[in-house]
């Protein structure tokens, strides 16, 4: 059995896949230049440990200061008023979520009630596990706190990198390129960030685009883990950087709106929605994925690896154009009300929408 994984380890670790023509595992080792110091693939084992630290750090932050700070504004703590107990429309709910008129005209001969008050029943028990807004807020509060940090924690580490001023940094010397101790925690960090995520997001208030956001957290992962061990981190730090700076004004735009500040919300959602234009089809495809595609083979010989990371990097840029949709959506929708009334990555739709559709 050991021999078995051994060889499946070496035939997916080989060095024709991963590693430029000519270079082998020993040559990026952490100990084989006494003047580079190359990425040790062990240290991806800290971000798991840290990422539970993460969680534990929001825990705190959204109980003694996010939580008493969205009170003083005046959001409230009220949870949804639970429906009465009933077996049949219980057991109708949890069949499905979304009822024609005929479903409804038989659950109400079932339980000797009108449709008016089926429907009500049903919309409180779809609205009984919803969040309170103090939640929300306590949520955003926390990943505008990270993107913020991580955002001015990254440009202040790139400032003094030359891949930030010529991307093509990247790839002179690849791969035999110093991981320094600045790039090394931005990394790690924003790892764990990711992994907390991944956990997080099963208990956090939950989207219509969960597993589109599952999808992105781990390839994100699954891109900086390979991007680390085969020495990658330069394009990396890039893609990090440019990722972090809409976050901030969207987690900003949500914490406005609980809090009840409307026109500072759409005057914060429509410099989101710029910056995420400018930086994520505009920035990323034609800076970095140019770069990653067109000038990086003209610089480094190509290897199977580099097509898996391109791909992935692509992907992302897929999600990003699924959000860019939400968000025109969004921005069309405010336009018509006078104020935003959409949420990206917004819980589901109540009961009430849904009957309308019927």
């Amino acid at each position: 059995m050991a021999g078995l994984y051994r060889t499946v380890m070496d035939t997916f670790w080989s060095e024709y896949i991963w590693l430029p023509p000519n270079t082998t595992w020993q040559d990026i080792a952490p100990d084989s230049s006494s003047h580079i110091q190359h990425a040790d693939y062990r240290h991806l084992l800290y971000p798991l440990p840290m990422a539970l630290i993460m969680l534990s750090l929001r825990y705190v932050l959204e109980k003694y200061w996010f939580a008493p700070v969205g009170i003083s504004l005046g959001i409230k703590n009220t949870k949804p008023k639970k429906a009465p107990p009933n077996h049949v429309l219980e057991k109708a709910y949890t069949t499905s979520k979304k009822w024609k008129h005929k479903q409804l005209q038989g659950l109400a001969k079932q339980v000797d009630m009108s449709e008016r008050q089926v429907e009500r029943w049903l919309r409180l028990r779809k609205g009984q596990n919803k969040p309170s807004t103090l939640t929300k807020f306590c949520e955003n509060s926390w990943r505008c706190l990270y993107y913020t940090s991580s955002f001015v924690y990254g440009v202040v580490v790139l400032w003094n990198k030359p891949w930030l001023w010529s991307i093509n940094e990247c790839w002179n010397g690849f791969p035999h390129q110093s991981v320094t101790s600045d790039i090394w925690w931005y990394y790690m960090i924003s790892m764990s960030f990711y992994w907390s995520l991944c956990v997080s997001q099963f208990f956090d208030v939950k989207r219509k685009d969960f597993w589109q956001m599952f999808i992105h957290h781990i390839a994100t992962i699954v891109l900086m883990c390979l991007s680390w061990v085969v020495n990658v981190f330069r394009i990396g730090s890039l893609v990090l950087v440019v990722h972090d700076s809409a976050d901030i004004f969207l987690e900003a735009a949500k914490m406005a709106k609980y809090s009840g500040y409307q026109k500072v919300c759409d005057t914060i959602f429509g410099i989101f929605t710029v910056l995420w234009i400018v930086t994520r089809l505009g920035i990323y495809p034609f800076w970095i994925i140019k770069n990653t595609s067109i000038d990086a083979p003209k610089i480094v010989p190509m290897f199977p690896a580099y097509y898996i990371f391109n791909s992935l990097l692509c992907l992302l840029l897929v999600l990003h154009c699924f959000w860019t949709y939400l968000i025109l959506k969004i921005v069309a929708n405010s336009l018509n009300a006078g104020k935003m009334e959409g949420d990206i990555r917004s819980s589901s739709d109540d009961y009430s929408a849904d009957s309308k559709s019927q």
